[in-house]
């Protein structure tokens, strides 16, 4: 008796295609999540300072903030007729659009990789390119609307516009205007730097996200301290959050504060973070128009007066404007002490207090050489007449410069200390590793 067998099904070969597809779409979504909260933190931000009332343009200073907020780089020019010209500089980053925008894009990069048990180097970094390509060509989409001019009306209804009025007329400088346009070249290069950055600190401080094994060895130094300084910088921002909300509630000013909350958080309590170790920065404020800061940041910047010299932004200079600023001092010592706290939390049992001590100083000096450059303003403007100078009322200039090397230098010392006593505080807390009265290891805390 012959048995006849049906013939094998023929197999259908393994397209690459559906992976790498499937990478590509969860690339672009947390592209375009990044891209939205940004637009949205913006967009609130610059309708709180009033730029909705603007007759044209709200879009393009949408873009251009949050081109800005990711690293880019946008230039202002000016045009004022044949004798007479404006002179316009801002270098500036609004943190609370790039803080946002880098939560949101590092988690929904993360997200897919949280299920997987093992990763391998070449799928990580075909995730991390598709994110940087997509990022980059957003990017330039945005450089190409953040471009537009305004006009400056010299005039009002008194005598002596009236005379301002006329002295235009003679001198063709009758409708001023100031505009902005994108760096394309500067803005890919540090967009470039911003989203590797991002992506580098998602991977640094997340638990649950495998790494290649050739990595692995760097997971147990590295991510506990990584996370307690994402934790620090979170802290502080939250801590400028509720200050500002009660502010806002009790003195006034509700545009104002919000605007300064949506848009600039971060530059004010990190350079609070770095005064409050012992670090400084260096800066002035001239001219009738400033930057949407603290009266007692704003009073040591104009100290100085007309002088060329920067005045110096540290503890007892502002503490000279308002003895309650000494509280910057313990408020940095609680939190940073409670970052040194979680780090040793999260690490192995057999990590050694010297250790501690060492990760959490280099994690913070890190930290700090990382997030006070991004404090660095400089605002000018000035309509200058035949070029003997700027006229007195249209013209001024904000420039606040951290001290990086020396606010590193404290974090560095700090670290050092407080991780010592971090870790010795957390050796009374069971921690992943460790073996308890029955014998039994325990597992891993709970935790992101």
């Amino acid at each position: 008796m012959t048995s006849s067998r049906l013939p094998a099904p023929a197999r259908t070969p393994a397209t690459p295609t559906g992976p790498y597809a499937r990478v590509v779409l969860q690339a672009l979504a947390a592209v375009v999540a990044g891209f939205v909260a940004m637009g949205v933190f913006a967009g609130l931000g610059l309708w709180a300072a009033g730029a909705a009332d603007l007759p044209s343009g709200f879009a393009s200073v949408l873009a251009a903030v949050v081109v800005m907020a990711s690293g880019g780089q946008v230039e202002l020019s000016g045009d004022a007729g044949a004798l007479a010209g404006t002179q316009a500089e801002l270098t500036a980053m609004p943190l609370t659009v790039t803080l946002v925008g880098a939560l949101v894009t590092g988690f929904c990069f993360l997200r897919p990789l949280r299920h997987h048990a093992v990763t391998s180097a070449r799928e990580l970094l075909l995730r991390a390119a598709s994110v940087v390509v997509l990022w980059l060509a957003a990017l330039a989409g945005l450089s190409a609307l953040a471009r537009h001019d305004f006009p400056i009306t010299i005039g009002g209804g008194n005598a002596e516009d009236s005379l301002m009025d006329l002295f235009g007329q003679l001198l063709d400088a009758v409708n001023p205007t100031v505009g902005f346009r994108t760096d394309l070249g500067p803005t890919l290069f540090y967009g470039l730097l911003w989203i590797l950055g991002v992506l580098a600190i998602a991977l640094l401080v997340s638990r649950r996200t495998p790494l290649p094994s050739r990595l692995l060895r760097y997971q147990e130094p590295v991510r506990p301290a990584a996370f307690a300084m994402l934790l620090l910088l979170l802290a502080y921002v939250v801590v400028g959050l509720v200050i500002g909300i009660v502010v806002a509630a009790t003195k006034g000013h509700v545009a104002e504060t919000l605007a300064v909350l949506l848009l600039g958080l971060p530059n004010i309590t990190w350079l609070a973070l770095g005064v409050g170790i012992g670090g400084s920065w260096q800066g002035k404020a001239e001219g009738p128009f400033g930057l949407p800061m603290p009266e007692i940041l704003d009073a040591v910047l104009r100290s100085k007066g007309d002088s060329p010299d920067l005045s110096t932004v540290d503890l007892s200079s502002l503490a000279a404007q308002d003895a309650r600023a000494w509280w910057l001092l313990p408020v940095a010592a609680v939190l940073v002490l409670g970052a040194a706290f979680v780090a040793a939390v999260r690490s192995p049992a057999r990590i050694t207090l010297w250790q501690h001590s060492l990760h959490l100083g280099i994690a913070f000096a890190l930290t700090m050489l990382v997030a006070a450059p991004l404090t660095l303003v400089e605002a000018r403007f000035g309509l200058s007449v035949i070029g003997i100078g700027d006229l007195a009322s249209l013209g001024g200039e904000v420039i606040l410069r951290p001290d990086v090397w020396k606010t590193a230098g404290f974090a560095l010392l700090w670290g050092l200390a407080l991780g010592f006593l971090g870790g010795l505080l957390a050796s009374r807390v069971h921690r992943k590793g460790e073996v308890d009265r029955t014998g039994h290891r325990t597992g891993p805390s709970p935790g992101p």
